[in-house]
């Protein structure tokens, strides 16, 4: 029996690039999966898996923060993190267009341009989290340090 190639996404290959060690988990999707169920499905606690979104100050500002699957983005705090007086939530259907990937899909590696990126401050400490690799029932799990390194990002409080 042949081995199964695994489709490597752009976060794969950037990853495989800067010889950042990662372990890949797959894992199949029936419906519409949130975070939380994607944590169960993989086996990891809510505590280590991260989803990340995008957020906009206007024309050409783009923000990328990646925070736990079971919390909420406190937009005045991640304004103040970005330095910016206020953003919002970058709409859905700009998502592709703006980074490469979709809802869902989306990886705070490999996006089509480097934006500021910030990594909610309980990773810090983390012996390694969860994100995903691009692609709807794909993670990857690796260390918050190369992830800051991979992105250029910064560790900040972004929750509530």
């Amino acid at each position: 029996m042949a081995k199964q190639k695994v489709t490597k996404t752009n976060a794969v290959r950037l990853l495989d690039q800067q010889k950042i060690s990662y372990n890949l988990i797959e894992y199949t999707i029936e419906d519409k999966v949130d975070g939380v169920t994607v944590a169960n499905k993989v086996g990891h606690p809510v505590t280590h898996v991260f989803k990340t979104l995008v957020a906009t100050a206007g024309v050409g500002k783009f923000f990328v923060f990646v925070i736990p699957v079971s919390e909420e983005l406190n937009l005045k705090v991640c304004a103040k993190a970005a330095g910016e007086k206020k953003i919002e939530m970058l709409h859905v259907k700009d998502l592709l267009p703006t980074t490469g990937y979709i809802r869902g899909g989306c990886s705070p590696i490999g996006m089509k341009k480097l934006f500021p990126t910030f990594i909610d401050g309980s990773a810090k400490n983390l012996d390694y989290m969860v994100v995903s690799a691009g692609k709807i029932g794909m993670q990857i799990q690796l260390n918050p340090h190369d992830l800051i390194q991979v992105t250029g990002g910064k560790f900040a409080k972004l929750t509530v």
